[in-house]
């Protein structure tokens, strides 16, 4: 039974739940805590790295990008009590999202001969880029991705990001718990695994969708004797639908020092 999904966006990335109702949203999931991971953004809203909300614990927590050199990885930061540093990455990452939107967007409304109905701002990704395509064209939201602005594609931009060794630094300095976010989504699942010796944790339950060799991820939770962590990756109302049982659960509890 998932008690704890830690990995969960709001409007203030991707998502579309906000502070005020993810309370609702997990309990209608029957889940005890959230762990709030916008992309590349804090959350001012939260009391501390670890809070309570109408009865739910939610858990400060960031999904940062990084650069590893052979591929780029996504970083899970839980338990935040955010530093100068933390923060002006972040800052650095959201100039460059709001520029490279901007230019994602000349690139379709050019190809398609079409106006979006999305601006350049903090916080905006390719997902709401994406669905403004489905409004004003004949390509639905997934076709945007597959033949517009995925990776290679013609009107793609790619993002300036950290590098591995810095923004696990800076995640390191600013939480209580730094893993590694679904290791199975990266080409090189196993290089991926391997950064795991300079983490403390790694996303062992997520929603692929398709069989992944556990056994490789167990082999290196042991070997980097990593917390297990997970989460549904939710961006929509639902939130539960992957996640930690209560003995998973508490060892995160543990590492938090909550």
């Amino acid at each position: 039974m998932v008690v704890a999904d830690l990995h969960v966006h709001t409007t203030r990335s991707d998502g579309t739940l906000t502070l005020d109702t993810l309370p609702d949203a997990a309990k209608r999931a029957g889940v005890e805590a959230v762990a709030l991971t916008d992309h590349d953004r804090l959350q001012p809203g939260l009391d501390g790295p670890v809070s309570r909300r109408d009865g739910v614990t939610v858990v400060h927590g960031v999904e940062l990008r990084v650069d590893a050199g052979d591929q780029r990885l996504d970083l899970l930061g839980y338990g935040v009590d955010p530093t100068d540093e933390l923060r002006d990455v972040c800052e650095r990452i959201q100039r460059n999202r709001r520029e490279r939107g901007a230019r994602i967007i000349d690139n379709v409304e050019d190809r398609l001969g079409v106006s979006l109905p999305v601006e350049p701002r903090d916080g905006l990704g390719r997902p709401h880029i994406a669905r403004a395509i489905a409004e004003v064209s004949e390509y639905g939201y997934q076709e945007a991705f597959d033949d517009l602005i995925g990776a290679d594609c013609p009107c793609y931009v790619p993002r300036e990001v950290p590098t591995f060794e810095r923004g696990a630094g800076v995640l390191a300095d600013a939480c209580g718990l730094v893993g590694l976010a679904h290791p199975f989504r990266y080409p090189d699942t196993e290089a991926a695994l391997a950064r795991c010796d300079a983490l403390g944790a790694v996303e062992r339950w997520y929603p692929y969708g398709h069989t992944v060799d556990t056994g490789l991820l167990d082999d290196a939770i042991e070997r980097y004797d990593l917390v297990p962590t997970g989460g549904s990756d939710a961006h929509g109302e639902t939130v539960g639908d992957t996640g930690l049982d209560a003995d998973a659960w508490a060892r995160v509890q543990r590492a938090l020092d909550v």
